[in-house]
């Protein structure tokens, strides 16, 4: 018979497996002391819990429940995002928009007009101005006349044919019978204009309309068409022509006045002619202005 080790006889490893066999044995006593009392159920005899199972129809229909309102919930913040994204890309185009019309207002804005060198002379000279003839005859025009910070525009000026309104009645035509003028009349005074004869200035009003009918003559250069204006005398008649109509104004007055009382060209509430040329004869530092009513 073998002898009883003490524990302090004992290894380690046998100490482990000592206190594990009398746990063990403890355990079983523990469970056969529960069973004797009827405080075990076995579980073969148990009964089952149905509840507590899983019915994956159930649980289908719990999640399909769920997710049907999350989906409605994520189908509008989608449609807020878009009409989101929609709204953000409208302002940037507006803007881009309104921009470039600000940038094209200001541009415009900033674009000088196109300066019209004759029609401003014309403003601040009456016409018909030019030098003294000398020896052959030969004037030229008076630039002296004009105010020296414009004389450059005046140079550099290509001066076009003006062209007649179509609601203006052309005046082709001028006779002066008590200083025997018959000559003809051409639209526009400039310096080109006023060689051919008689110049009507592009202000004028129609014919036998109210207002001012401007006519200009040279009086000792281009046929000399208003030498004699300083002969004529109230009462005098002056018969002006269209291509459909004469019109006959009679002299009311006569008077000389410097280059610049442009004036003498304003318009009138009644129907008046002008005539202007440069005075006095082959001098030509003034102008000598006939002012006449329609009859």
């Amino acid at each position: 018979m073998k002898r009883k080790k003490y524990a302090d006889e004992l290894s380690e490893e046998e100490l482990r497996i000592r206190l594990m066999q009398k746990k063990s044995a403890g355990r079983e006593a523990r469970i056969a002391s529960y069973r004797a009392s009827g405080r075990v159920v076995d579980e073969r005899n148990a009964p089952i819990n149905t509840e507590l199972r899983w019915n994956p129809e159930t649980k289908t229909n719990e999640v399909t429940v769920i997710a049907a309102p999350r989906r409605k919930l994520d189908f509008v913040l989608l449609l807020i995002e878009i009409a989101a994204l929609i709204g953000v890309i409208y302002l940037i185009v507006t803007g881009a928009n309104l921009l470039r019309d600000l940038n094209q207002k200001s541009s415009r804005a900033m674009i000088l007009p196109t300066l019209t060198p004759t029609a401003l002379i014309h403003a601040i000279v009456l016409p018909g101005g030019h030098t003294p003839p000398d020896a052959d005859g030969v004037g030229t025009f008076n630039e002296s006349e004009i105010p020296a910070h414009l004389r450059g525009l005046f140079s550099s000026t290509v001066v076009q044919a003006p062209k007649v309104p179509d609601h203006l009645e052309q005046i082709v035509r001028i006779r002066i019978p008590a200083i025997e003028v018959d000559a003809p009349v051409v639209f526009g005074d400039d310096w080109e204009s006023l060689k051919l004869g008689v110049g009507m200035n592009t202000a004028s009003s129609a014919a036998g309309q109210k207002g001012n009918v401007i006519l200009s003559g040279h009086n000792d250069i281009f046929g000399e068409v208003f030498r004699d204006l300083d002969k004529l005398n109230p009462g005098d008649e002056i018969i002006v022509l269209t291509e459909k109509n004469a019109y006959t104004y009679s002299v009311q007055d006569s008077t000389v006045v410097m280059p610049n009382q442009v004036e003498v060209m304003a318009q009138t509430t009644d129907a008046t002619v002008t005539l202007i040329s440069c005075y006095p004869y082959l001098v030509d530092d003034k102008r000598i202005v006939i002012t006449g009513k329609l009859l």
